[in-house]
């Protein structure tokens, strides 16, 4: 069986140029059971749903879900289908802008009191030249 048998699938040469990962993370998501890439022998031969999958893997990252959320959430299609999956996904999204707005929060102050005490040390004269 060749690759381009398989034009509805990518090797992961493929995805880690598409979805911009390594080869390393593609295989810790796959023993993850995250990606169920179609094996021929040493290859990888990753279908539609695995990169439909990869790339809710990756938003997930970015907004700061653990892999055990989103591998509830993928798994949660297969079992009940998308509505369900849609209903996680916006619970634990409420749940994570809520931590994310007060860690923001939480910066916005550190910045003013650095900001203030900087002004201060300038102020004072204790600043060197190029800093600001």
């Amino acid at each position: 069986m060749k690759t381009d048998e398989h034009s509805d699938t990518m090797t992961i040469r493929d995805m880690c140029e598409a979805y911009d990962v390594t080869p390393r993370a593609l295989r810790f998501y796959e023993t993850r059971d995250l990606l169920n890439p179609i094996r021929i022998g040493t290859r990888r031969l990753f279908t539609r749903r695995d990169r439909a999958r990869l790339a809710l893997i990756l938003r997930g990252k970015r907004f700061g879900f653990s892999l055990e959320d989103i591998r509830e959430t993928l798994d949660l299609y297969d079992r009940e289908g998308d509505a369900a999956q849609r209903k996680r996904a916006c619970e634990l999204a409420a749940k994570r802008l809520t931590v994310m707005q007060a860690q923001r929060d939480e910066l916005a102050v550190a910045i003013d009191e650095l900001t203030d005490a900087l002004a201060d040390a300038a102020a004072k004269g204790l600043m060197p030249q190029h800093a600001a």
